[in-house]
């Protein structure tokens, strides 16, 4: 339904992009995952899992199969003295498959599985192998699936959400409302905006949502306006992403005299995909989050020229989850594969920016924040270079 709106979906020298663990000083966050993990062969080439959804008879999962092989291997590329042999796994975008493919992956001597992508696929792979000892580094951004042997590497909400609330507090943006999406998606954005902005010391002072059709859009933004006006909100979070619901949801609320000049709309996902969402005359002056631009364009122009197309954004996960991998297999220690390692403090290093792997089995990522200006995407905060940096 919002096509109409017109907005589609829509790349050198090679830069060298270090794969390291950081070394400044950072408090271990407390575990609740399995510290465990197999012992490895620092002498040797460590046997990689790469579980990917190849075979599911949907192109979309096609290019996706391939930009996570591609960018695990130019990963592979940059370990210099560190050896991995990845084994490449095919799930069909299936449980069950998932499941079957990362037992079968141990038994073929596998020491962490790096993958697969969709929340019931890394669930279920996770479940297959927990008794094994055997950690998974997923390609979701479903907290709900994280915890003992289960990491998510893709940017959860809640670590959105508190980069997001922190910034708009520090500049005295403190009442803010939530809009969200009538769904799981909208529903989960609500909450983890709630407890971002009440951490960062601000106040939630109104939440309002709507159902996902147009018309339902159309009848609910006169009362959403009402009440933003009426609450006094500084700003309104929107959990709605700019594909679908957020150029018409904003746009309706500026409609009904949510002013620019006196509302700043903050979003909760990326407002640069896709690129035509800047262009957008509702989201001017809006706040947004995403990962480090300066190292994630070097990645898109090194992908770009080793493979002949530009990179879909999470296959930067199958870069960075290679590079936490590396840098620990580098420290030469037999346990750099447990749950305890996996969860150093002071994080790493990827394409996407400084992240680290927290005890809950989620992600925290040092993120930029950025602002529309002039249909442009400008960063107004950059993102932190350590976890001692101004955006934690």
């Amino acid at each position: 339904m919002l096509s109409l709106l017109g907005l589609a979906r829509k790349s050198l020298s090679r830069v060298a992009i270090a794969i390291t663990a950081l070394t400044v000083a950072a408090c271990e966050p407390v575990s609740t995952t399995g510290a465990g993990g197999p012992a490895i062969d620092t002498n040797a080439a460590v046997p990689v899992a790469l579980l990917v959804p190849s075979g599911s008879g949907q192109a979309s999962d096609e290019l996706l199969a391939r930009s996570l092989q591609n960018a695990a291997r130019l990963a592979i590329a940059d370990l210099g003295n560190v050896k991995v042999d990845l084994r490449v796994y095919n799930t069909s975008g299936q449980p069950a498959q998932a499941a079957a493919m990362a037992s079968k992956a141990v038994d073929e001597g596998a020491k962490i599985i790096l993958g697969p992508v969709y929340a019931q696929e890394a669930n279920a792979a996770g479940a297959a192998v927990a008794s094994r000892g055997v950690n998974v580094l997923s390609f979701s951004n479903n907290g709900d699936i994280a915890g003992g042997n289960v990491f998510v590497l893709g940017p959860t909400f809640q670590n959105t959400a508190d980069r997001l609330s922190r910034y708009a507090v520090r500049q005295g943006t403190t009442r803010i409302m939530i809009v969200n999406d009538r769904d799981i998606t909208g529903e989960i954005g609500r909450t983890a905006i709630q407890q971002a902005v009440g951490r960062a010391g601000g106040t939630v002072v109104a939440s309002e949502s709507y159902a996902l059709s147009q018309n339902d859009i159309m009848s609910a933004a006169p009362g959403i306006a009402a009440q933003a006006k009426s609450s006094s909100a500084q700003a309104v979070f929107f959990t709605a992403a700019s594909d679908k619901a957020l150029p018409l949801v904003t746009q309706l609320l500026r409609d009904n005299g949510v002013a620019a000049e006196t509302t700043r709309y903050i979003g909760l996902t990326r407002w640069d995909i896709p690129s035509a969402a800047a262009t957008l005359p509702s989201l001017q002056g809006g706040w947004f989050a995403l990962p480090d631009p300066g190292l994630y364009s070097q990645y898109q122009a090194r992908y770009q020229t080793a493979y002949g197309e530009a990179p879909p954004p999470i296959s930067a996960l199958a870069y960075d989850g290679i590079a936490a991998i590396g840098a620990l297999v580098k420290q030469g220690q037999s346990d750099a594969l447990t749950g305890r390692r996996l969860t150093q403090g002071s994080g790493f290093v990827g394409v996407n920016g400084i992240f680290r792997l927290l005890g809950d089995g989620t992600n925290e990522r040092g993120l930029a924040v950025a602002q529309i200006r002039n249909n442009q995407v400008a960063v107004i905060d950059p993102a932190p270079r350590s976890f001692g940096g101004a955006g934690f």
